[in-house]
């Protein structure tokens, strides 16, 4: 069976700070589940709001309860919000639909995490995710691509 080692969730997460820093972003949490929604790795910038974690968890923990990374979840929420809502109720609130929260695909394309980020935008968040994910080898998954 597939998995994330902590290795490579420790490279996503540097990577994806490394990437903020670059564009000169807020301050960011990163967020790095296995594909099971278990916390591998997180890591919270000085002065990143207080509620970050929960947020950049609920980004990674909502797309990959629905094997689609965030993006779609925002898109849905726009087309179909009853469909969003009943999510939210049924994963208990745990889950945040909007872009930040990105799948993580091992090179056989199978589903391996999620990682999720908070603190600037959400397409930003987006952004750091991907870049994150690339350079530990793997392949992101954004939306339903």
């Amino acid at each position: 069976m597939p998995r994330l080692t902590l290795a490579q969730a420790s490279q996503i997460v540097d990577a994806a700070l490394a990437r903020g820093r670059e564009l000169k972003l807020l301050p960011l949490t990163v967020v790095v589940l296995d594909a099971g929604g278990h916390m591998v790795a997180l890591k919270r910038e000085d002065n990143s709001g207080i509620a970050r974690v929960e947020i950049a968890t609920g980004k990674a923990w909502g797309g990959l309860g629905m094997g689609f990374g965030s993006r779609e979840l925002f898109d849905r929420w726009q087309k179909a919000p009853m469909f969003v809502m009943g999510y939210a109720a049924a994963s208990q609130g745990r889950m945040m639909p909007v872009p930040g929260g990105v799948l993580i695909k091992d090179a056989s394309g199978e589903i391996v995490g999620a990682v999720g980020i908070s603190g600037d935008t959400s397409d930003n968040d987006e952004t750091c995710c991907v870049a994150g994910i690339e350079a530990a080898g793997l392949k992101p998954q954004k939306g339903t691509e």
